[in-house]
């Protein structure tokens, strides 16, 4: 991003899961709720259904040549985008995992006194509002868009562009941030919007460096 003017963007749209917070725990109990999903569909074990996610993501990675999806591999598997996450509304609990950050608080509080700050999100509304009050984050975003706006999962141009226009602004005003570039990132840029890989808290908070003056961070 080191092309980026700073002045041109007007907004930042953050992807949520993996980039505004990093739970490795958290993360692998949504692997093991979507494996039981599929495993009830199937009418297989567990360990069977995981043992088969795993294969058909490599076999859909090696067919596309990009990283695919959660809800690709559960939907290339016969389930249902919906009935997954309803069942991981009833399952997963983000709050015995996720511990509030404070700097990634005062980070976007910063941003947001500059930048109208968005989240996009492959996770549905119910869990994404749980976890972003959770983390403290709720009264700092101006919106949230998430999967079931349209039960299309990113990567998704139309969505991209149906963001774009809610928010009002043109492509190079809005600056992108994920941790995945073939899932979050890849749409966005050849939209046109500039883009931000952050896959940790570290790059996550130099993101501020690279977009205000010194004297504001």
């Amino acid at each position: 991003m080191s092309h980026l003017t700073y002045s041109e963007i007007r907004a930042i749209v953050f992807d949520l899961d993996g980039t505004l917070y990093v739970c490795d725990r958290f993360a692998s109990d949504i692997q093991d709720a979507a494996a039981v999903y599929i495993a009830g569909i199937k009418g297989i074990s567990h360990a069977e259904a995981g043992l088969l996610m795993a294969a058909t993501r490599l076999r859909l990675a090696e067919e596309s040549g990009t990283v695919q999806t959660l809800s690709a591999v559960c939907t290339e598997l016969g389930g249902s985008i919906q009935e997954l996450h309803r069942f991981f509304e009833s399952t997963l609990r983000p709050e015995a995992y996720l511990v509030r950050d404070e700097r990634v608080i005062r980070l976007l509080e910063r941003l947001a006194e500059r930048y109208s700050l968005y989240i996009y999100t492959n996770n549905n509304r119910v869990l994404t509002t749980r976890i972003t009050n959770y983390l403290g984050l709720e009264g700092i975003v101006s919106g949230i868009f998430t999967i079931d706006d349209t039960w299309c999962g990113k990567p998704d141009e139309g969505m991209v562009i149906r963001l774009l226009e809610k928010i009002g602004l043109a492509p190079n005003e809005v600056l992108f941030v994920g941790d995945r570039y073939d899932v979050d990132l890849r749409v966005p840029d050849q939209l046109g919007c500039p883009v931000y890989l952050s896959q940790n808290l570290e790059q996550l908070l130099r993101l501020e460096n690279l977009l205000v003056p010194a004297t504001l961070s």
